[in-house]
């Protein structure tokens, strides 16, 4: 198949939705990319108002939120999220 014959064969619509498809999924990428900070400042929040925890809770609570950071800084978002909502558990912060 030559150029021509790939026209034919997909034709101008369905080449929209292949770029409204990949448009879509860049920007997908780019809104998870900004909730991780959003996340990680309700965990300061919580821990700047002294949370009532034991020495061991503390430690997995500053283990995740600086695994998320890394993760988020890596561009591992849904993992950064997931390691996020770990600390957000411990200190009873609704997960969104």
């Amino acid at each position: 198949m030559g150029p021509a014959t790939f026209d034919i064969v997909l034709g101008e619509p369905m080449k929209s939705r292949i770029a409204m498809l990949a448009a879509a999924l860049l920007f997908a990428g780019s809104a998870w990319a900004f909730h991780c900070p959003a996340e990680m400042k309700k965990i300061d929040d919580a821990l700047a108002k002294n949370p009532q925890l034991s020495a061991a809770q503390m430690d997995e609570v500053k283990k995740y939120r600086a695994e998320g950071e890394a993760l988020h800084k890596a561009g591992k978002h849904q993992e950064s999220l997931d390691a996020l909502a770990k600390a957000e558990k411990i200190l009873g912060i609704p997960t969104s």
